[in-house]
């Protein structure tokens, strides 16, 4: 296990449009979008210096559970396989993938394939999954997910790491050795424990109860009482970004104003001692996202890593 964002350096990703649709998140554009807007804004975060572009999973939405998380969840190694030849230099991300919904074979199968096709910017980011009645649909028992997956990151990372499972071969190998870092999302306390003794990295889900900086302290002392010496990526949400004055409501929380200000408010982050940032941008049209994104890159960033 060891991170991959150099020490006391920060970046930035961001969760994909399109790809998936809850009614949480989804911007009144995207029912209407389709393969070329999430195309676009892929390319725009892979222009504008994300460190990683993200997707969801899931299989199936249990009716009348599609009225508010909606229906449409493209898959998650298609869609970041398909991104992959689209961009050049971006991580490509699951945010996150419920591997108790497949044998970690399959799972280790596919991502050291992504790694290997992509040139080795695949992050796997894991998660126990929340949706009961997909857990029954798929016949898997909900209450042992979280079992399910410590067992599946421990399988999977060993597949990643040696090419002999089994007694079976694994081929493709990945690029980067030991193969793609796991990075565990979920902010309740088995997610930050299980993310501070079997992870790569941290993907907070929600505000965590006790507050970011207790959550944080809580996974470096968890990670030191395992024994884990290696340091770990640690991640936060900012909050919602929009660069400029805005003439329609973008959100209460939402940071806006010029650049300069919004810079400001990101390396304020800095004293968290986080590694990597999800920032979002509220838009009416794919174009506003585009252009956004390419703002934060050029006009934003740099200034917050100045």
């Amino acid at each position: 296990m060891t991170s991959i964002i150099p020490s006391g350096s920060l970046v930035w990703g961001l969760q994909l449009p399109v790809q998936s649709q809850s009614t949480v998140y989804c911007q009144e554009w995207e029912p209407d979008a389709g393969p070329d807007e999430l195309a676009r804004v892929a390319k725009a975060a892979d222009a504008a210096g994300a460190f990683y572009v993200a997707v969801c999973d899931h299989i199936a939405i249990p009716q009348p559970l599609d009225q508010k998380m909606s229906g449409t969840w493209y898959d998650t190694i298609a869609t970041l396989g398909w991104l992959a030849a689209k961009t050049t230099s971006t991580h490509l991300m699951s945010h996150v993938a419920v591997l108790p919904y497949r044998r970690p074979l399959v799972t280790a199968k596919a991502w050291v394939t992504l790694d290997r096709l992509s040139g080795g910017r695949a992050i796997l980011g894991v998660g126990a999954g929340h949706v009961e009645g997909e857990f029954e649909l798929l016949g898997l028992d909900f209450a042992r997910r979280g079992a399910e997956l410590d067992q599946a990151i421990v399988e999977v990372r060993d597949a990643f790491q040696n090419e002999v499972v089994r007694g079976a071969v694994v081929r493709p190998r990945p690029v980067r050795p030991g193969g793609p870092p796991i990075w565990v999302g979920g902010s309740s306390l088995p997610a930050m424990r299980r993310a501070a003794r079997l992870g790569d990295g941290w993907l907070p889900q929600g505000p965590p109860k006790m507050g970011m900086r207790a959550a944080l302290d809580f996974i470096r002392t968890e990670r030191a009482d395992a024994g884990v010496e290696e340091p770990i990526d640690l991640g936060t949400f900012t909050e919602p970004v929009h660069i400029g004055e805005p003439t329609w409501e973008v959100g209460e929380y939402t940071a806006t104003g010029s650049p300069d200000a919004i810079a400001e408010r990101m390396s304020r982050y800095k004293k968290l001692g986080v590694s990597h940032l999800q920032v979002r941008f509220p838009s009416r049209s794919c174009d506003e996202l585009v252009e956004q994104i390419g703002r934060f890159g050029t006009e934003v960033w740099p200034q917050v890593t100045a």
